[in-house]
């Protein structure tokens, strides 16, 4: 095992006020059971899942409760036992609407039998791990949510030969990823080890930044002394490090290709979230009910990192915390970099719940837009060197295919561009409506085409 700083510099990036110093020391604690858990079926990349059960059902936690409904799509499971008290249609922090189980908790927590545990998972085949992982319902925990299965199972003629666990967590505020490395380092391996199976991928590359020393040591103490084919990367303290084609450049030099996928240069990235998750779902038969939610912010009472169930209102969480001391300006879902606000704190943890962050009325500023005044700061600080001051024009004029034609599609929303701007454009938001639109007249091609095909 070495352990080295990375050799390659990322484009762009900035050096945000990282405020870790609220939560970084506080340990992980377990969340009592609230009295109601809202479950969506929403919580993956990709198809919605399909709720399975009825109003006034019994579950038992980890019952599967809404079943994957495509091949890019994940189950969910009850975070606990008890009774289905509704099911109806709400709307996430996100912001869009998705079928939600509402579950009345029966304070007994019983766990169900329904998944096998794989305790000698290293003399077993890797499509029995990678079954067990899709019946587990496991995503990727930092990030956008992508479903683990998908990403294990990359075409014939893609083999993986590097995979990399994220420990970067650059996202300001946020320290659930680094307590997670602190206080859970072995079966964070032991997950590396289980997706390395499942993959063939030779190499083995932990990225970390380097203001987390501590973590560095504990990821060292876990792997021990592993082979020359593990490596601890440790990368400068910029963001955004965490961002998976970034990482993969630091760490390999290989650039991931516009438009493509990691898998396309031989590489898929895992959260450390995501490695525990899948450790428990082989070696214990454990789905994906629960994940350490860092909660914090200035008017907070107490921020902490909490481990809370899937379903949990941020109402809850925020309570657990000691309340809020004075006046919230501003709920964030999410870091704030690349977190959602929140008009309200009905939304609930999901499996992709990295944070929630309250900021006081002087840490939020109240501005209007202007007119772009061409200075390239934005173009500086783009990490997929886009030209957001252009793009954000073409997106303003709805000119769309234009913006199509300047890779709008690779933007990865991180945010700097808008952190950099001193007009205060709302460049992420354009970017995010821009890839949204363009992306339904991809799959209005596709259909097109489809038809065509069976003509």
């Amino acid at each position: 095992m070495k352990t080295y700083k990375a050799q390659y510099k990322i484009a762009g990036g900035v050096h945000p006020e990282y405020h870790k110093e609220l939560t970084r020391d506080k340990g992980i604690e377990i969340m009592p059971l609230p009295p109601l858990l809202h479950v969506y079926m929403s919580q993956h990349l990709g198809a919605h899942a399909k709720p399975i059960l009825k109003k006034g059902d019994k579950v038992l936690r980890g019952q599967l409760i809404g079943e994957s409904t495509g091949f890019v799509s994940a189950a969910v499971h009850a975070p606990t036992s008890g009774t289905v008290k509704n099911i109806e249609e709400t709307r996430t922090a996100a912001g869009t609407f998705t079928q939600t189980v509402e579950i009345e908790p029966d304070g007994q927590d019983q766990w169900t039998s329904s998944l096998t545990p794989i305790s000698n998972w290293e003399s077993t085949d890797s499509k029995v791990l990678l079954n067990a992982i899709a019946a587990a319902g496991i995503t990727g925990m930092g990030g956008a949510g992508f479903p683990s299965h998908v990403k294990l199972s990359p075409p014939s003629g893609k083999p993986i030969d590097t995979i990399i666990i994220n420990g970067a967590e650059c996202e300001p505020f946020l320290t659930a990823d680094y307590r997670l490395m602190l206080e859970h380092a072995a079966e964070i391996w032991e997950g590396a080890r289980i997706i390395s199976k499942i993959l063939g991928a030779k190499n083995i590359r932990i990225a970390i930044e380097d203001n987390k020393p501590e973590a560095i040591s504990a990821m060292e103490k876990a792997i021990g002394t592993a082979d020359d084919s593990v490596h601890i990367v440790i990368l400068p303290t910029e963001y955004p490090h965490g961002a998976e084609k970034q990482q993969i450049f630091a760490i390999t030099g290989r650039q991931v290709p516009s438009g493509g996928l990691p898998m396309d240069v031989g590489v898929v990235v895992q959260n450390v979230g995501t490695a525990l998750a899948i450790r428990d779902a082989v070696v214990n038969g454990h789905p994906l009910t629960e994940r350490v939610t860092t909660v914090t912010g200035l008017p907070l009472a107490q921020p902490k990192n909490v481990m809370a169930r899937i379903g949990t209102p941020y109402s809850d969480l925020i309570k657990f915390c000691g309340g809020i001391n004075g006046v919230a300006a501003k709920i964030i879902s999410g870091g704030p970099m690349m977190g959602l606000a929140q008009s309200s704190l009905d939304a609930t943890i999901t499996k992709t719940t990295s944070g929630i962050l309250v900021l006081p009325a002087k840490a939020v500023t109240f501005y209007e837009a202007m007119p772009c005044i061409s200075c390239g700061r934005c173009v500086e600080a783009c990490p997929v060197n886009l030209m957001p001051c252009d793009l954000s024009q073409m997106l303003e004029a709805e000119d769309y295919e234009a913006a199509r034609d300047c890779n709008v599609m690779d933007c990865v929303e991180c945010g700097c561009c808008a952190y950099e701007c001193p007009a205060h454009r709302p460049l992420v938001q354009y970017m995010r409506q821009g890839k949204a639109r363009v992306s339904a007249k991809i799959l209005e091609e596709k259909a097109k085409q489809a038809g065509k095909e069976k003509k």
